[in-house]
C-alpha cells in the first residue's frame, strides 16, 4: 500500500510568488484545488496546489541558451490574467520593468534607435517594439502577434435577476467556447470598472474577486434521466445562468423592494465589487466583467509534463511572444548589430472575429509603424518608406494549435497530427483560413532548424471546417509576409486546456531566436527579383 503523505500547512508571506512558493512543496501534493478565499498566496491543510516546479530548471528544453525554463513565470501570469485587461496590464508591468518607455498614441513620438517602446489601446491590446541600433528606413519589422482574449461569459449590461428564490447573474457567451465545461465549476468575476474619484472625474480599475462567487449548477441524473444517452444539450439563454445568492427576505418598505427589482447588477455583487476597491458602491458607474473559474494554473500529469489551466489559447502564446521580445534586448549590445525593429502586438477580441478597434481587424499595428518609421526619419528618405520597410517585414501569427487527442485520433488528418512536447506546429490552409506559405514556412522552420528547435506540421481534413486566426487578417491588411503557428493543446476553448510544458520552452526559445537571428536568415532567399 502506498504511504499517504499528512496535508501541509504552509505559513510564508503573501506577497510570495506561486511560481516560487509551488517549486518548496513536494510531490505528494500534486492536486488540484483552488486558492482560498481571501489572498490567494496564502496556503493551508485544504488548499494545495497541482503541482511543485522541481524539475523547471533542468536544461531539457532543445536549443535553451541558458537552460532556465519560463514555465513557472508562465503560471503567474495565467494566474494574473484572468481576462484580457489583467494580461495587458501584466504585460505592461513586464515591459516597464525591463526599461521599455509607455507612449501615448495621442502624444507625438519621439524615437531613437537602440530605444524599447510599448503603448496600448482600451488596456486589452498592447503593441512594443525595439528598435535596432543600425535601423534604417526601409527596413523591415519583425513581429510576432498574438491576442489576449479567450471564449468565457461576460456580464450582460442588466445582469441582476432572480429565479426560485435565487439571486441568478445574466451572462452572455463571448466567442465559441465549450460551455458545457462551466457547469459546476467555482466561478467568479473579474475585468474593469469605471469609479468615480473624490475630484469628480472618472478612474479605471481592475478588479478580480479571488474566492468562488457564482457557480452554474447541473440538473441532477434524477431528474434529467436521459442525458448519459442524449448528451447534455444546455439552453445557453435559460441554463446557463450562475447563482450568486440565495435571494434576500422581502422587506415591507416598498421603496427598497422597488430598488431591488430595478436595480441593473444585484446590490450584493455591488458590494462585493466596491469591497475589493476600497470605494463605495455608488461610487461605481459602469462595470466591464468577465465569468472566470477561480481554480489557479499548475502543473499536472504523472511527470508533471502538462500545464492545466484556463486561457491557455491565447495568453500562453501571448506570454511566451511578450518574453521572447524582452529577452532578445534584455543585455547591452543586444541591439548593436539590428537592423531591423522587433515588435510584438497582442490584440483583443480575436474569438469573436477581431472586428474592433482593439482588435487585429483595426489598422493599430500598421499605424504604429507608420508612425515608428515617420519618427525615426530626421532627413528625407525618399518615396515609398512605409512600403519598403512592409516588404522586408515578417509576421509570426502565434495561436495555440490542435493537438492530437488519444480517444479522437480520426479527427486528425492522418498525416498532421500535432503531438505535445514535440515543438511549434505550422499550420497550413490551401483555403488561406492560415496565411502560411510555402517561403513563410520555410523561413520560420530555417530558424528553428539553425537552433536546434523542432517544429510539426498542421493541416485540417478535407471534410471538416477549418478555424481561423489573426494571420489572415493582418496579412492581407498592407501585404506583410506571415507564417501561422502554435504550441499544440487539447480541450481548447474548455474552462481548462492542456498543453506541454516543454513546449512552452520551445514556443521561447523559437520565438527569442527569431527575433535573433531572422535578419541574417531571410538575406539568404530571392524572390520576386
Amino acid at each position: 500500500m502506498a504511504v499517504v503523505a499528512r496535508p501541509l500547512i504552509l505559513q510564508y508571506s503573501p506577497m510570495l510568488k506561486s511560481s516560487l512558493l509551488l517549486r518548496e512543496l513536494p510531490r505528494s501534493l500534486s492536486h488540484c484545488s483552488s486558492f482560498p478565499s481571501t489572498t490567494p498566496c496564502k496556503i493551508s491543510a485544504t488548499h494545495r496546489f497541482c503541482s511543485n516546479f522541481e524539475s523547471l530548471p533542468e536544461s531539457s528544453s532543445p536549443g535553451s541558451e541558458s537552460g532556465a525554463s519560463i514555465v513557472g513565470d508562465l503560471l503567474d501570469y495565467l494566474n494574473e490574467s484572468w481576462t484580457q485587461f489583467h494580461a495587458t496590464a501584466e504585460a505592461k508591468r513586464k515591459l516597464i520593468a525591463a526599461g521599455f518607455h509607455l507612449l501615448n498614441e495621442n502624444e507625438e513620438w519621439d524615437l531613437k534607435p537602440g530605444g524599447r517602446y510599448f503603448f496600448t489601446r482600451n488596456m486589452s491590446c498592447i503593441v512594443a517594439f525595439a528598435v535596432g541600433e543600425k535601423y534604417s528606413i526601409g527596413n523591415g519589422f519583425h513581429v510576432i502577434a498574438a491576442h489576449t482574449d479567450s471564449p468565457c461569459l461576460k456580464l450582460k449590461p442588466k445582469s441582476a435577476s432572480s429565479k426560485s428564490g435565487y439571486l441568478m447573474v445574466n451572462v452572455q457567451t463571448y466567442g465559441a467556447g465549450l460551455w458545457h465545461t462551466w457547469f459546476d465549476r467555482d466561478l467568479s468575476v473579474a475585468g474593469r470598472v469605471i469609479v468615480r474619484s473624490s475630484s469628480d472625474t472618472y478612474l479605471h480599475k481592475l478588479v478580480k474577486v479571488k474566492r468562488p462567487l457564482l457557480r452554474i449548477p447541473t440538473l441532477a441524473i434524477h431528474l434529467d434521466r436521459t442525458v448519459n444517452q442524449d448528451g447534455f444539450k444546455p439552453n445557453l439563454e435559460t441554463h446557463l445562468l450562475p447563482l450568486l445568492s440565495i435571494k434576500p427576505e422581502e422587506t415591507s418598505d416598498s421603496k427598497e423592494k422597488t430598488a431591488i427589482s430595478k436595480a441593473t447588477h444585484h446590490s450584493l455583487l455591488m458590494e462585493v465589487l466596491s469591497d475589493e476597491l476600497n470605494c463605495q458602491a455608488d461610487d461605481i458607474v459602469s462595470v466591464e466583467l468577465n465569468v472566470c473559474d477561480t481554480q489557479p494554473s499548475c502543473l499536472g500529469g504523472g511527470n508533471n509534463e502538462f500545464i492545466f489551466s484556463g486561457r491557455l489559447d491565447n495568453l500562453a502564446s501571448s506570454f511566451c511572444a511578450l518574453r521572447a521580445l524582452i529577452d532578445s534586448c534584455e543585455s547591452p549590445g543586444d541591439l548593436t548589430n539590428e537592423h531591423a525593429i522587433r515588435m510584438v502586438a497582442l490584440f483583443d477580441n480575436e474569438e469573436v472575429g477581431s472586428g474592433s478597434v482593439q482588435g487585429a481587424g483595426a489598422p493599430t499595428m500598421f499605424q504604429a509603424m507608420r508612425r515608428i518609421i515617420s519618427s525615426l526619419t530626421d532627413s528625407y528618405v525618399g518615396e515609398g518608406s512605409f512600403e519598403r520597410s512592409i516588404r522586408q517585414s515578417f509576421l509570426v501569427s502565434a495561436d495555440m494549435a490542435h493537438g492530437v487527442h488519444p480517444n479522437f485520433t480520426e479527427k486528425h488528418e492522418e498525416h498532421h497530427r500535432p503531438e505535445l512536447q514535440k515543438g511549434l506546429v505550422i499550420k497550413h490552409n490551401a483555403n488561406q483560413r492560415y496565411a502560411t506559405s510555402g517561403i513563410t514556412s520555410f523561413l520560420f522552420k530555417e530558424v528553428g532548424k539553425i537552433h536546434n528547435l523542432p517544429t510539426q506540421e498542421f493541416v485540417v481534413r478535407n471534410d471538416m471546417g477549418c478555424g481561423s486566426t489573426i494571420g489572415p487578417i493582418l496579412a492581407s491588411g498592407v501585404g506583410i509576409r506571415t507564417v501561422d503557428c502554435g504550441i499544440a493543446q487539447l480541450s481548447m476553448h474548455s474552462v481548462r486546456e492542456i498543453c506541454g510544458k516543454k513546449d512552452v520552452d520551445i514556443a521561447y526559445q523559437h520565438f527569442k531566436a527569431f527575433y535573433k537571428t531572422f535578419s541574417g536568415i531571410d538575406k539568404k532567399i530571392r524572390l520576386d527579383f
